[in-house]
């Protein structure tokens, strides 16, 4: 871990991705390190959750010193909008409704929030852009990665080839469970990434589906030849992760890029 990531995250339990270029920083929060109460300890990031909303604020300010720049909020809808952001969309604090964020600007860090969905965030060669997605399997599926691989290569100035590609924790494929709806939303070339389960207690047939590997199959048909990450259950880990899924109230949390 960088010494200056480091200093800034004090008792927290953070993930600095790999991968990346070293223009570009990044961090991935885990639940420890924050002042939150069960049962968002400690370090929930989400105003949305019926956390305190004093605790939010002071676990968002160790998070913003951490990072050492201006942390952008997106409202997330499950979508695949893409938006360009800068110091004065941090400045103005209002959340922006979007799944994905890019930008070019030193100092300005690019963050979307998750409990079971895939954080994943690019970056351009040399950092020259950096860009963060959410990734449930709406957006996924309707197409926020190649969105947001498209609005970094245009701002970056690169082609997907030179682009690397981080997969923080989500819910992973052994917890996954899914129905029809999910897997014929991906079609048939994404077979492979569903296992037959169990019947459903409504009789439907079901299938766990692999998140890290769909979207890295959908960053590889785009072009990316860069992409590392992607190891870690959010709903098996629960003392390291928020889980909508394994704990329905609980906390958010948060990964970031930024130009250095």
């Amino acid at each position: 871990m960088p010494s200056d990531v480091a200093a800034a995250c004090g008792a927290a339990d953070w993930i600095v991705p790999d991968g990346l270029p070293p223009e570009a920083g990044a961090l991935m929060t885990t639940r420890a390190g924050g002042v939150s109460a069960p049962p968002f300890d400690s370090l929930n990031l989400g105003e949305r959750v019926g956390d305190d909303p004093a605790a939010v604020a002071a676990n968002r300010a160790r998070f913003a010193a951490a990072i050492g720049g201006l942390p952008v909020w997106l409202h997330q809808v499950h979508g695949t909008r893409v938006v360009a952001v800068s110091a004065a969309d941090a400045r103005a604090g209002t959340p922006i409704e979007a799944d994905a964020s890019v930008t070019a600007e030193r100092g300005v860090a690019c963050v979307v929030q998750v409990a079971d969905c895939l954080p994943v965030l690019l970056a351009a060669p040399g950092g020259r852009a950096v860009a963060a997605a959410h990734a449930g399997w709406r957006g996924l599926a309707g197409g926020v990665l190649e969105a947001a691989l498209a609005a970094l290569c245009e701002r970056g100035g690169c082609a997907p080839g030179e682009v690397s590609v981080w997969l923080g924790p989500c819910i992973g494929p052994r917890r996954f469970e899914v129905g029809a709806d999910v897997v014929e939303a991906f079609g048939p070339g994404a077979a492979a990434r569903f296992a037959a389960s169990a019947e459903g207690a409504d009789g439907r047939p079901r299938w766990l589906a692999d998140l890290p590997g769909l979207a890295r199959d959908r960053l590889t048909a785009a072009g990316v030849r860069r992409v590392s990450g992607g190891a870690w259950c959010t709903v098996e880990d629960s003392a390291r992760f928020f889980s909508f899924r394994r704990d329905r109230s609980t906390g958010r949390l948060a990964a970031a890029i930024w130009r250095r």
